[in-house]
């Protein structure tokens, strides 16, 4: 490891628009509008739960946290936020993100997080479904006693390029289980 890397356990947390991509092929003036103010909202909301934004990545944001209840407060935080700014928002305004928190090792070099962590984390979002929270085992046990919200097991997932299946979870959020 050279001088300008440092290594560390991190929670890690990966969001990504759902529908970006489609909708920039439709009407590329308006998902540039939505990507703005997704992006405008979230950056308001990392530092109240000292989240550093690492990066973005297109429609998608890198975070970490220095704890999982943090990151997990965070992620609930994002969808209550972008749920009750899509209850006046009509279907084709409406921003949505899949968040996925991992606890992991990460390796600080030149500005950017590498890692396990890194490519986990980017790898459980897409199974967090529009809206949702996904989270591995080990943010679970961290979280389970601290937060009043309901976590459910997923089935096993097998992850692209991860070689062993990993356990995880999704945050029922309270305004999801009203649905």
């Amino acid at each position: 490891m050279s001088a300008d890397e440092q290594r560390k356990l991190a929670a890690i947390m990966f969001t990504d628009m759902v529908g970006y991509s489609a909708l920039s092929q439709r009407d590329e003036k308006l998902a540039q509008e939505l990507l703005e103010e997704h992006r405008r909202l979230l950056r308001e909301i990392f530092p109240r739960f000292h989240g550093t934004e690492i990066k973005t990545i297109g429609d998608a944001f890198l975070v970490e946290f220095g704890s999982a209840l943090e990151a997990a407060q965070c992620a609930i935080e994002i969808q209550r936020t972008l749920a009750h700014r899509d209850a006046d928002a009509s279907a084709d305004r409406q921003i949505q993100v899949r968040i996925g928190v991992l606890i992991g090792d990460v390796v600080h070099r030149g500005g950017d997080v590498y890692g396990d962590g890194v490519n986990i984390a980017s790898r459980i979002e897409p199974l967090a479904g529009p809206g949702g929270i996904c989270v591995s085992v080990d943010v679970e046990r961290q979280i389970r006693s601290a937060i009043e919200i309901g976590l459910v097991k997923l089935a096993p997932a097998e992850l692209k390029n991860i070689q062993m299946p990993m356990d995880l979870f999704q945050i029922v959020l309270p305004w999801e289980r009203a649905r």
